[in-house]
């Protein structure tokens, strides 16, 4: 039977056969690419490759890529969405195009010695045109060559067939779905790939870049065309063990037992909304990044995916701390092939029950403000509603549950309005805040990236070995650098970092990148704080003088005389034993 080990172990050896290199996952958290939160697709972390820059492992590549998307969070709870899931992809930077990742894709899918699907149950969209690029009929005419008749071959627009900018700028180009027929009943006679009713289930995507979206919102040719195709191994696995939805198969089933057997008034939707929100809380904790739940960024999303799963734990009737319950089925799932599990279990476990306490608590007070509105006009209004949730994180489904309890009835269309004007406002400041970034290579992004190796230098100089990176994150405004250290960074110190950093600087020393093993660059003295269970076989190590020697994606400036001139602004704690300086280069 297949499993999800075992069907990707099958696409990595399947793509290897085909000349590609074997990456490692990137982290969940891109770094000093601030357009996004998490890495929501394998494309993320390969950006800079697919604009130009020479890739050391070589211009095809194969991944099993962790990946994190918050933009459907209300449809978790349905048979195949995930916040958290893992993404196989190959990549072709400016080698083979569309009639090898189509060929390869199709072959990969239904010989027998591979998946041996049904071919007569695949079905494929393409995109159909508009006006910042032509029908994509060349896709269509290989489909229909490899065996797809025209009649399921479907041609859909932009929003269907179409991938990325990453951010608001950026690498693109329309892109090709793959679907296979489950057999269910077609829900109408207008039932097709992409309807949403259950008989198709989307299991592959090839995406052709072609283009580059500039600032102006114009699509120009890209210098080299690329490929990069996504297949989804929570679906796939469900799809070839014949299972209707996702958290049958053994990635979800052990913590599924678990939640039904805590429960007092068991519900599906509920139940999976639990798994999937406290599985992607574990992987991120597990990084060990420093992100810890919190009201802002990275740490308000992990905030929210516990608190959502606490809400349907009161709903399932689960009382009290049980969370990290559910955190170690999800670790003893994924340890073994993803170690961060196993090491960081402790803090995984203590930031889970910690927040789940802090709620029990918000709870409570959204109990007592809910009483105290009541008590006032004798009723509980849309504006209430929205008080409750956002002063208290109380759900709207609490709120309404209580004031049937009372005999009266939220308006949720209101509520709704007022949510929805709420959400407007939040995505503006956060529009404004992730502006840019890596993600579009823009020269201030790069300078900023070039001076946190600098920066990272300079304070294992000042402070010892034992510092390391922890995270990054960059504006075209700020750096933002994390580092581990267990306590305050004093004035004088920080200046020491300064002065270092802009020695370097001045000194107009040419930044040098060479591609060479992991064990040779660690050798030559090069940084490089990742496990060597998932390091590549090749890496790109940038070289500044002898002020700085990093195993790094890139990309960075040639020459330190372009970066001007760095100020620390800003030194603070950002959790146990991490701390942050926020810097400025003038």
């Amino acid at each position: 039977m297949w499993t999800a080990k075992k069907l990707v172990d099958a696409y990595l050896r399947f793509f290897k056969e085909k000349g590609h290199s074997i990456l490692p996952s990137s982290s969940l958290v891109p770094e000093n690419d601030p357009t996004v939160l998490f890495t929501t697709a394998g494309m993320h972390p390969l950006v800079p490759y697919l604009l130009g820059q020479p890739h050391p492992q070589g211009k095809r590549l194969a991944d099993n890529q962790k990946c994190i998307r918050t933009g459907d969070i209300d449809e978790i709870g349905d048979s195949s969405h995930l916040t958290f899931f893992f993404m196989l992809g190959n990549w072709s930077l400016g080698d083979y195009f569309k009639k090898e990742a189509i060929e390869w894709s199709f072959e990969f899918l239904t010989d027998k010695k591979w998946l041996g699907l049904d071919k007569n149950r695949i079905s494929v969209t393409c995109f159909e045109g508009d006006s910042d690029a032509p029908k994509d009929k060349e896709s269509a005419a290989i489909w229909e060559k490899a065996g797809i008749p025209k009649k399921r071959i479907y041609f859909f627009p932009k929003e269907d067939n179409w991938w990325g900018p990453a951010g608001k700028t950026g690498p693109c180009g329309p892109d090709t779905e793959i679907f296979f027929d489950t057999g269910k009943k077609a829900c109408g006679k207008d039932c097709r790939p992409g309807c949403g009713c259950g008989k198709y289930f989307e299991i592959w995507n090839d995406v052709f870049m072609q283009y580059k979206k500039t600032a102006e919102g114009k699509f120009e040719p890209l210098a080299q065309q690329n490929v990069d195709t996504g297949m989804g191994v929570e679906r796939t696995i469900a799809m070839l063990q014949d299972k209707t939805t996702v958290y049958e198969t053994e990635m979800f089933k052990p913590i599924m037992e678990k939640i039904k057997e805590i429960s007092k008034a068991y519900n599906e939707k509920s139940a999976r909304i639990i798994a999937d929100h406290i599985r992607s809380v574990c992987f991120v904790l597990a990084e060990g990044k420093g992100i810890v739940p919190s009201n802002v960024e990275h740490g308000y999303v992990l905030r929210r995916l516990i608190r959502r799963a606490v809400r349907h734990g009161r709903l399932l009737g689960i009382e009290g701390i049980f969370c990290k319950e559910i955190a170690k089925k999800v670790v003893d799932i994924y340890k073994e092939d993803w170690s961060e599990l196993a090491e960081n279990s402790g803090l995984v476990f203590k930031e889970i029950e910690a927040e789940e306490e802090k709620f029990g608590k918000v709870l409570k007070q959204g109990i007592k403000m809910f009483e105290k509105y009541f008590k006032k006009a004798g009723t509980i209004n849309a504006n209430d509603a929205f008080l409750l949730y956002q002063s208290f994180g109380f759900p709207l489904e609490m709120t309404v549950e209580m004031a049937a309890e009372k005999g009266i009835e939220v308006d949720k269309k209101a509520f709704e309005k007022e949510f929805k004007k709420h959400q407007e406002l939040s995505r503006k400041a956060t529009v404004g805040k992730f502006k840019s970034g890596l993600a579009d290579n823009s020269e201030t992004a790069v300078r900023m990236h070039t001076a946190t190796h600098l920066l990272h230098s300079a304070l294992r100089k000042v402070l010892g070995d034992h510092v390391q990176q922890k995270g990054s994150n960059i504006t075209p405004e700020r750096i933002r650098f994390d580092f581990s250290n267990p306590g305050k960074v004093s004035k004088e110190q920080l200046a020491e970092v300064e002065k270092l950093v802009n020695k370097a600087i001045d000194a107009k020393i040419e930044v040098k990148r060479e591609e060479k093993s992991l064990k040779e660059a660690k050798k030559e003295g090069a940084l490089a704080f990742f496990d060597a269970k998932y390091a590549p076989e090749k890496v790109s190590v940038y070289t500044i003088g002898n002020a700085s020697k990093e195993v790094c994606a890139g990309p960075h400036v040639k020459n330190t005389s372009e970066l001007g001139h760095l100020r620390i602004k800003k030194e603070e704690s950002v959790s146990a034993g991490v701390r942050r300086i926020k810097a400025v280069l003038e």
